[in-house]
């Protein structure tokens, strides 16, 4: 598992070519601040993109986006593992049948969202690819799969409020959770910011 989290993270960058730096340029630091104004949890997507900034190298909107997206990919896949090795371990010293179902069941709304981000990650990369050709139909599933991943990670929230939990094993979940619907919450709207400005760009090139 951590080999393939390692593997994607390697792909990642390889794909964007771009050096992430710990120390960036003020002006870099803007342009993100800019960029992260339409999103709801703000400091997170400063901390998520601000690395893949520098004072020569900004990443364009689409590709923010595909970062962001990317990032919350990631986090899910973690998360997915974490959950999975919770339920394992505790459920073996508790045998409690409420904790073990509850568990479950947010592992596996967990699971269906990673499957849909998966999707989106793989739709917008063929977004590219295509161009403008059928742009509007790579727009609608990945907003449509990063919206399914978001009821998701909701519903597995909803589960582990279950009183069976044991406070310090659902504070964990939780956490780590939040974190996944904090992420996807936010790379779908740097995606919508994308789109949109893309759209208007052909608007006032069209004669």
């Amino acid at each position: 598992m951590a080999h393939t989290i390692l593997s994607l993270l390697t792909l990642f960058l390889a794909i964007f070519s771009l050096n992430p730096t710990v120390e960036c340029h003020s002006r870099a630091r803007a342009y993100i601040e800019q960029q992260c104004r339409s999103t709801m949890y703000t400091e997170l997507c400063i901390r998520t993109l601000l690395p893949f900034a520098s004072k020569t190298n900004a990443p364009a909107p689409e590709q923010l986006a595909r970062i962001s997206l990317t990032t919350c990919l990631v986090k899910a896949r973690i998360t997915k593992a974490y959950v999975n090795m919770v339920a394992n371990e505790y459920f073996n010293k508790t045998k409690n049948a409420r904790y073990h179902e509850a568990v479950t069941d947010c592992l596996h709304q967990i699971n269906d969202g990673v499957n849909q981000i998966t999707q989106s990650v793989k739709e917008q990369q063929r977004m590219v690819h295509d161009g403008e050709k059928n742009f509007s139909w790579h727009e609608s599933n990945v907003q449509s799969w990063v919206s399914t991943a978001l009821t998701d990670v909701t519903a597995c929230l909803d589960r582990i409020s279950d009183k069976a939990i044991g406070g310090k094993e659902k504070g964990m979940i939780k956490a780590r959770v939040l974190n996944v619907k904090h992420l996807a919450s936010n790379a779908l709207a740097l995606f919508n910011k994308f789109t949109t400005r893309h759209r208007g760009s052909r608007v006032i090139k069209t004669p």
